[in-house]
C-alpha cells in the first residue's frame, strides 16, 4: 500500500514538473508569435517614454521634425536637412562635429528619484527611457559603443560619467513602476555599420543588446530603427529566442514589432503607431506613442501653442483605451537632466487626473464598443476615420455638428463593471443608450459618494448627475460613471 502511494506521489511529482517546465521558443516567427502578451502590459496602460541624449544639447528642430535626428539632419542632402544645416553652421560653425556635443550632456542635475517621484504622481505604470538613439550613443556602460566608434560614446565615459540607465532602473523600480527601455538596432553613421552590416549586427549590435538586456532586466523593449533590413539579416528571431528562452527578463518582458522591415503590425509582440490614434479594437495589443508637441526629443523651437493641453492628452488616453490599447506619451529632458517644467505640468494634470478616474482606465479591457454619441447617430463627417493628432477631440463638448452638441462617452470594462466615461460635464442628465443592466442598475460617479438615480428603459439608461457648480466636480475634461454589471451592447448597423 506504501509503495503504491509512493508510485502515486512520484506520478503526481512528475506531472506537475511536466506542467511548471517552461515553454521553449524556437528562433523563428511561426513561434515566437505564440508567446503570450504579459497580462501587466494590458493592465498598466499608460507609460512615459524618455527621449533623452545628446541630440539634448542642440535640442533644436523646425517645428513639426524630431530633434532627436538633429545628427541625420545636418549631414542629408535632402531638403528637410537644409534649416537644420543652416542652423547648425549659424550656431556651431560648418565643421563643429556633433559627436563633441557629448561632453556637455552632463546630465548634472539629473536626480532619478525626482523622476521617478514625477512619474509616480502622474500615474503612469511603465517607464521607457532610449538607451540608445540611432545616434549610437548609449546611457550605460557599454563597451560596444565605444569600441566600434573608436572614442568614449556612452555616458560612463564622456559627459555625465555615471550609469544613466542604471540610476533610473533603480529609482523607477522603487517606487513600483515598470521600468524597460528603447533600443535602435541601427546607428546612422557607426563606422562598423557603413563598412559591413553582417558584422556590425553579429559584433556590435547583438552582444550589446544582450549586455543591456541582462544589465537592467527591462519589463518592455521599444525596439526601433529597423526599417533598413529584413528581421533575417538582423537575427531578430534568434535574438527574441534568447530573450524569451535565457534572459533575466524572460517570464515579465514585453516587446513591441518593429524587428526587421517587414514585421511592423505583423511579428512581434504589441502593434506600434506614432502620433497616430492607434487601432480600432483590441484584436492585437497595441500601443500609440507621442509626444506633447510634437518632437519626441527636447526641441527649444516648440513654444507652449505646440504643446497638446492637458485636457486633450486626456482624452487621448481615454480614447486609446476605450478601444484596447495603451498610451505611451513622450518627454524630452534638457541635457542637464532637468525635466521642462510645461512637460511637469501635463503630467501632473494626467495624474491628477487619473488619481480620481483610474480605476476606469487601469486594468480594463474593451468593452466591445469604444463609445457612442449621446445625440443621435454619430457625426461621421466630424469623426471620419481616426486621424493624426486627433482633430475631433477639439470639438468634442464644444463645437455643434450639423446644429447638434457634440457629446462623447467612451466605454471600458471589468468583469463586474462598465465605465462610461463622458468628454466634459454631460449636465444633469445623461442618456446611454444599447448598455444592458441588472433589474435595479447601481451607478455612480467615480470621486463622487452615493449612488445616482438612474432609470431605466429597455436598454436605455438615463442618469441624473449632480448640480456641481463650475469647482465642485470631483475631477476636469471629463468624468467616469461606473455601472456595476454593466455590459454595452454591439452599436448597431442602422438606428431608425
Amino acid at each position: 500500500m506504501r509503495f503504491a502511494l509512493f508510485v502515486v506521489l512520484a506520478l503526481s511529482s512528475i506531472s506537475t514538473a511536466a506542467l511548471a517546465t517552461p515553454v521553449r521558443y524556437e528562433a523563428d516567427w511561426a513561434s515566437l508569435d505564440r508567446r503570450p502578451m504579459p497580462e501587466w502590459f494590458l493592465d498598466a496602460k499608460f507609460g512615459v517614454f524618455i527621449h533623452w541624449g545628446v541630440y539634448s544639447v542642440p535640442a533644436w528642430a523646425e517645428v513639426g521634425q524630431y530633434a532627436e535626428w538633429y545628427w541625420q539632419r545636418i549631414r542629408t542632402s535632402e531638403a528637410d536637412g537644409k534649416a537644420f544645416a543652416a542652423y547648425h553652421e549659424k550656431h556651431y560653425g560648418k565643421d563643429f562635429d556633433y559627436r563633441d556635443f557629448a561632453p556637455q550632456f552632463d546630465a548634472h542635475l539629473f536626480d532619478a528619484s525626482k523622476w521617478a517621484d514625477l512619474f509616480a504622481r502622474a500615474g503612469v505604470k511603465y517607464v521607457v527611457p532610449t538607451s540608445k538613439h540611432h545616434d549610437g550613443f548609449a546611457l550605460w556602460p557599454s563597451a560596444e559603443a565605444s569600441r566600434t566608434w573608436g572614442r568614449p560614446w556612452n555616458a560612463a565615459e564622456i559627459g555625465p560619467h555615471r550609469d544613466l540607465m542604471g540610476e533610473l532602473a533603480e529609482a523607477t523600480r522603487a517606487r513600483g513602476l515598470k521600468f524597460g527601455f528603447y533600443y535602435s538596432l541601427y546607428e546612422w553613421f557607426n563606422p562598423l555599420w557603413l563598412e559591413d552590416r553582417a558584422r556590425y549586427v553579429r559584433e556590435h549590435m547583438t552582444p550589446q543588446f544582450k549586455d543591456v538586456v541582462t544589465r537592467y532586466r527591462p519589463a518592455i523593449i521599444f525596439s526601433d530603427g529597423e526599417w533598413d533590413m529584413p528581421s533575417r539579416e538582423w537575427g531578430s528571431e534568434a535574438l527574441l529566442a534568447w530573450l524569451f528562452n535565457e534572459s533575466p527578463s524572460r517570464d515579465e518582458v514585453v516587446i513591441n514589432d518593429r524587428w526587421g522591415r517587414e514585421t511592423r503590425h505583423h511579428h512581434g509582440g504589441y502593434w506600434t503607431t506614432e502620433y497616430a490614434a492607434g487601432l480600432q479594437d483590441d484584436s492585437h495589443p497595441w500601443e500609440e506613442s507621442r509626444g506633447m508637441a510634437h518632437s519626441y526629443g527636447l526641441n527649444r523651437a516648440e513654444r507652449a501653442e505646440d504643446y497638446k493641453s492637458a485636457r486633450e492628452l486626456i482624452l487621448v488616453l481615454i480614447d486609446l483605451v476605450s478601444r484596447g490599447g495603451n498610451f505611451l506619451l513622450d518627454i524630452g529632458p534638457a541635457a542637464d537632466g532637468t525635466i521642462p517644467p510645461l512637460m511637469e505640468e501635463r503630467l501632473l494634470e494626467i495624474g491628477g487626473w487619473l488619481r480620481v478616474n483610474g480605476e476606469a482606465i487601469y486594468g480594463t479591457r474593451f468593452a466591445g464598443r469604444s463609445c457612442q454619441w449621446t445625440e443621435g447617430t454619430r457625426p461621421e463627417q466630424a469623426f471620419g476615420e481616426y486621424k493624426v493628432n486627433y482633430p475631433l477631440l477639439e470639438q468634442v463638448g464644444q463645437k455643434p455638428v450639423d446644429g447638434r452638441a457634440v457629446k462623447q462617452v467612451f466605454f471600458t470594462r471589468k468583469p463586474d463593471a462598465l465605465y462610461a466615461i463622458t468628454a466634459g460635464w454631460p449636465g444633469r442628465t445623461l442618456v446611454l443608450r444599447d448598455v444592458q443592466t441588472p433589474d435595479d442598475p447601481v451607478v455612480t460617479l467615480l470621486g463622487h459618494p452615493g449612488q445616482l438615480a438612474v432609470k431605466r428603459e429597455g436598454s436605455t439608461l438615463t442618469i441624473s448627475l449632480p448640480d456641481f457648480g463650475p469647482e465642485e466636480a470631483p475631477s476636469r475634461y471629463a468624468h467616469a460613471l461606473k455601472i456595476e454589471g454593466g455590459v454595452v451592447l454591439p452599436e448597431p448597423t442602422t438606428r431608425q
